[in-house]
């Protein structure tokens, strides 16, 4: 068994990072404690917490604080996964997204008893219409929750992948789908860091051209 302390907060860090870890210790706490005021404790930093995501994210108070309730014990990051495809002249495959309107690779959260890889397959399926399989991992990368990229902390597994079949088709998640030089998409048109995939991506492209 480790027991980790809490990652001490810097100057590039905000205000989702800090909640984060104040309703992550909260939570954990709440489902291995048995001592009373302890759990008094718990509860009090929970329903703090709480109160300033209803804040920052215009929900309800109760929402919120039923939704941490409802999964408690050892808290852990989100967990996506994310296709990189490129074509025969080493452009990546991204999709505008319908939510922030920015370029991203073919991605998605990991289902409950699904493997990453598999995931990463079935995203790509969704979102472009193709069917591919995974030549080999990319890179795994962590990120801070933080007001620029959401409330939670993720984990992100990306894989390199080849077409096997389908057709090029946007799905409802999308308003764009294409292939792009990595260099011709503006750094502020990138989805969260996406760009980093890409770029970690491309070498194991031209190391496993399809």
């Amino acid at each position: 068994m480790t027991t980790d302390l809490p990652h001490s907060t810097t100057a590039g860090d905000d205000i989702f990072t800090l909640l984060e870890e104040i309703q992550g210790i909260a939570r954990t706490g709440l489902n291995f404690t048995e001592n009373v005021y302890d759990k008094e404790r718990y509860n009090h930093l929970l329903q703090l917490a709480s109160r300033r995501y209803a804040e920052l994210l215009g929900l309800a108070e109760p929402a919120v604080r039923q939704r941490f309730a409802e999964e408690l014990g050892q808290i852990t990051p989100k967990v996506g996964a994310d296709a990189a495809i490129f074509n025969e002249r080493g452009e990546i495959l991204l999709m505008k997204r319908s939510d922030d309107r920015k370029w991203c690779l073919p991605c998605g959260w990991v289902e409950p008893n699904e493997p990453p890889a598999e995931a990463a397959v079935r995203e790509a399926r969704e979102e472009t219409g193709l069917h591919v399989e995974v030549v080999t991992l990319v890179d795994v990368f962590s990120r801070k929750a933080n007001a620029g990229f959401g409330p939670h902390s993720m984990i992100a597994v990306v894989y390199l992948c080849r077409i096997t079949g389908g057709e090029l088709t946007l799905s409802h998640e999308g308003l764009d789908l294409r292939y792009w030089p990595i260099d011709a998409v503006a750094a502020s048109d990138w989805h969260g860091i996406h760009r980093q995939y890409a770029l970690a991506a491309y070498p194991v492209w031209q190391a496993h051209p399809a």
